[in-house]
């Protein structure tokens, strides 16, 4: 029987502080896999976490249809221009601008700003991402 992996005291931190904020907050772990998003963040997606649980994030994400907005024609956007896969990817910071349409059907522009987690300097941990909306 597979027995759940117990999380990392920082990802612990992480969703403690993130449930704190107001601003629309998710976490994912060093695999890529959604382990919280906050209240604020459920504003924004349209469904709580409670009723997504943990699923990786790439098939998360891939529900919203993010959307790039250059030269105001709202296309695709592919992976390796998203901050969430880019803070896993290259473990390094990333902002971007898309538009979304949410579970709820909503459509909405979002800033996203997406930083890796460590627990060390050469212990990466997962990512935070947060979203600003516009």
């Amino acid at each position: 029987m597979d027995t759940p992996r117990q999380k990392h005291l920082v990802l612990i931190l992480a969703r403690e502080f993130a449930s704190n904020l107001s601003t629309p907050t998710l976490i994912a772990d060093e695999g890529g896999r959604l382990v919280f998003y906050n209240e604020a963040a459920a504003a924004v997606t349209g469904t709580p976490f409670a009723e997504i649980g943990e699923v990786p994030l790439d098939e998360w994400t891939a529900s919203f249809v993010p959307r790039t907005l250059d030269d105001d024609v709202a296309d695709p956007a592919p992976a390796e221009r998203r901050p969430t896969r880019i803070a896993l990817d290259e473990r390094r910071p990333s902002h971007e601008r898309f538009l979304i349409t949410s579970r709820d059907g909503v459509e909405r522009e979002v800033e996203i700003s997406a930083f890796p987690l460590f627990a060390h300097a050469d212990e990466f941990i997962g990512i935070v991402a947060i979203f600003w909306r516009t």
